[in-house]
């Protein structure tokens, strides 16, 4: 699957309403931003678009909001991206997001300057791609860009829905970015090329092991996933995490994998807790069953042993979901062991966004990487080679004079 979209690069942009589809889902507390990296992320198509003379209106949802919500209100991200770009981002505070203020704002802007409204997800319409509010985002502007990565996957209004309205419809850099590494990755990959799963079950990967056993040499898997295969397998697993209706699927895959010739590797040993809590008493399991009333939390030495080997010979590895309950810091060795080794390894590394991106940054080898994906589900439908609605919906490249 590759994606030849037109990127900000292809437009003019001077003087020109753009309405620019970010990612500022970030995570809070008490009403304070706790994590800027989406904002950060956003910044260099802002900044570019800024410097182009582009009115420039932001538009993102926040948390799962289903209507007008005070606690999810984008207008502390517009006080960060004051600060971050050093010029006034002019917040529309209307609860139904193309209100007058968005309205007038819009009207207002001058080459260079930004507004951003409200939550779009303050609108139930949003997530049904509702054609009128669709239409009513669009009315702000000209131009389209779509920079949210993460939210690609979902057809709706502010990612779908504008494109219907505004032309042209381009992707800014981190979707570039985005379509670059994954698209290089999945559809050039240099070999060996290993994959990593991981995460609490094999349902929320079904499609992704099936489409990576087409296209890896190696795949390792790890975390709560890893119990159905093994039970799958004969092993005990204890208390551990099991698929009952996913048993056959399991069985289904390491043949494929076989008649592929794609190394299929499980954990060999666990460590394993007498209850799922932080406090926990951990222990090592001597192989790879595990005793009654006992739960695995992570993978085992051995098995770092064996999935650091496959690792550090490949040459293009991509990982997504952690190897076991990397939040306890007594189970967490297995998650900080894999990631160190792709820091350490000779090769195009990918995390997958989600759970492995937090992984990373919690073990301060996120610049190590290759690329950290910005969209765990929509890295994981892009890896299976489903086609993203807010990226198919994007201007395609003009096909070069022969």
């Amino acid at each position: 699957m590759i994606y030849n979209k037109k990127t900000v690069r292809d437009v003019s942009f001077q003087g020109a309403a753009t309405l620019v589809r970010c990612d500022f889902n970030v995570p809070m507390k008490d009403g304070v931003i706790t994590d800027e990296s989406r904002i950060l992320g956003a910044l260099p198509t802002i900044r570019y678009l800024m410097d182009q003379g582009a009115k420039v209106i932001l538009c993102s949802h926040l948390g799962k909001a289903k209507g007008p919500d005070p606690s999810l209100s984008l207008e502390s991200v517009a006080q960060r991206l004051t600060h971050h770009l050093g010029r006034p981002v002019l917040f529309a505070k209307d609860d139904c997001v193309v209100g007058e203020e968005a309205k007038k704002g819009a009207a207002s802007l001058k080459p260079g300057e930004v507004m951003l409204p409200e939550n779009t997800r303050f609108r139930p319409e949003e997530s049904k791609n509702d054609p009128l509010f669709s239409k009513e985002l669009a009315s702000l502007a000209t131009i389209y860009v779509n920079d949210a990565f993460g939210s690609a996957h979902r057809a709706h209004a502010s990612t779908e829905g504008v494109t219907h309205f505004l032309s042209p419809c381009v992707a800014g850099f981190l979707i570039e970015k985005e379509l670059q590494f994954l698209g290089d990755a999945v559809n050039h990959p240099k070999r060996p090329f290993v994959a990593i799963l991981g995460g609490a079950k094999v349902s929320d990967k079904i499609k992704v092991i099936d489409a990576l056993l087409e296209k890896v040499d190696t795949l390792i898997i790890g975390g709560g996933m890893a119990y159905t295969f093994l039970k799958a397998q004969g092993y005990d697993i204890g208390q551990s995490l099991l698929e009952e209706d996913r048993l056959e699927y399991a069985k289904d895959m390491m043949e494929k994998a076989r008649q592929r010739g794609v190394a299929l590797l499980l954990p060999i040993d666990h460590v394993v807790g007498d209850g799922f809590r932080e406090e926990a008493h951990a222990s090592v399991t001597e192989g790879a069953s595990i005793g009654e009333g006992l739960m695995g939390m992570d993978i085992g030495p051995a098995t770092i042993a064996s999935y650091r080997k496959a690792i550090e010979g490949a040459k293009t590895v991509i990982w997504n979901g952690p190897m076991g309950v990397f939040e306890f810091p007594a189970f967490e060795k297995g998650t900080k062991e894999v990631a160190q080794a792709m820091a350490q390894c000779d090769a195009v590394t990918i995390i997958g966004g989600g759970d492995s991106a937090a992984a990373v940054h919690q073990f301060h080898l996120a610049e190590k990487m290759t690329h950290i994906s910005t969209g765990g589900g929509a890295s994981l439908e892009f890896l299976e080679g489903v086609s993203l609605p807010g990226i198919a919906a994007l201007d395609d490249k003009e096909e070069q004079a022969q």
